[in-house]
């Protein structure tokens, strides 16, 4: 595979590409955004990676999602996913969990074996519970995506804390619910959100040329705080 690695490399270095190999990384939600993450985390170096997510897939996750092709309509995302990332190297080491995940679920598994989590979940109340747990794990980095559904400018995206993004729906639920619950995240959260003014839709529309960049950005973070460490 050093053919394979040989572009990150030339940037990065062989002592960068080491140590990529040795951290772990699972990401929650593999659609839209999570997908691309897997895939940009991969093809740069990364080797262990964990897939969780309940969903199979749907027609409608044609036009955005990494796993979405005719062929795997059906398939739960994360094994249709874990397939074309070990296509693209044979060696990672690749955990799909086919399941939805909610506060429960956090205290059964636990998370203490990860270096990184990567948020893609839709779900206020579940991307709240993940945020929280994983919060209060000591030497573990989140990094969570906002609203990626009614944009269409990818120029717009950025990243800033949870706590002070403003304009993004998603952002605001989850400290809305974070002030019910009366309690808050343990360590800052940087996000990923879009600047641009959400539009008006009957369902969430959404469009690739955003949520890629939403999981490229997200995987570059990870990346990015590896690297500086």
């Amino acid at each position: 595979m050093d053919d394979f690695f040989s572009r990150s490399e030339a940037l990065l270095g062989a002592e960068a590409m080491q140590y990529l190999r040795t951290k772990r990384v699972i990401i929650f939600g593999v659609g839209g955004v999570g997908s691309w993450a897997a895939e940009c985390l991969i093809r740069t170096g990364l080797t262990h990676l964990t897939l969780v997510d309940g969903d199979t897939v749907q027609p409608s996750n044609i036009n955005r999602q990494l796993p979405a092709t005719r062929a795997t309509l059906g398939q739960p995302k994360v094994f249709a996913l874990r397939e074309r990332l070990l296509s693209i190297n044979p060696e990672a080491e690749i955990d799909a969990i086919p399941e939805m995940i909610n506060g429960e679920w956090l205290e059964e598994h636990g998370l203490a074996d990860y270096d990184y989590v990567i948020d893609a979940i839709d779900s206020v109340n579940d991307k709240t519970d993940l945020i929280l747990y994983a919060s209060r794990v000591r030497a573990l980095k989140t990094f969570s995506s906002m609203g990626a559904a009614l944009r269409l400018d990818p120029t717009q995206v950025t990243t800033g804390e949870l706590m002070s993004i403003q304009g993004d729906a998603l952002a605001k639920a989850v400290r809305a619910r974070m002030k019910r619950l009366n309690t808050h995240p343990n360590k800052k959260i940087r996000c990923v959100y879009s600047t641009e003014q959400a539009q008006r839709c009957e369902t969430r529309g959404s469009l690739m040329q955003v949520t890629t960049v939403f999981g490229c950005t997200l995987a570059s973070l990870v990346i990015k705080d590896i690297l500086n460490t």
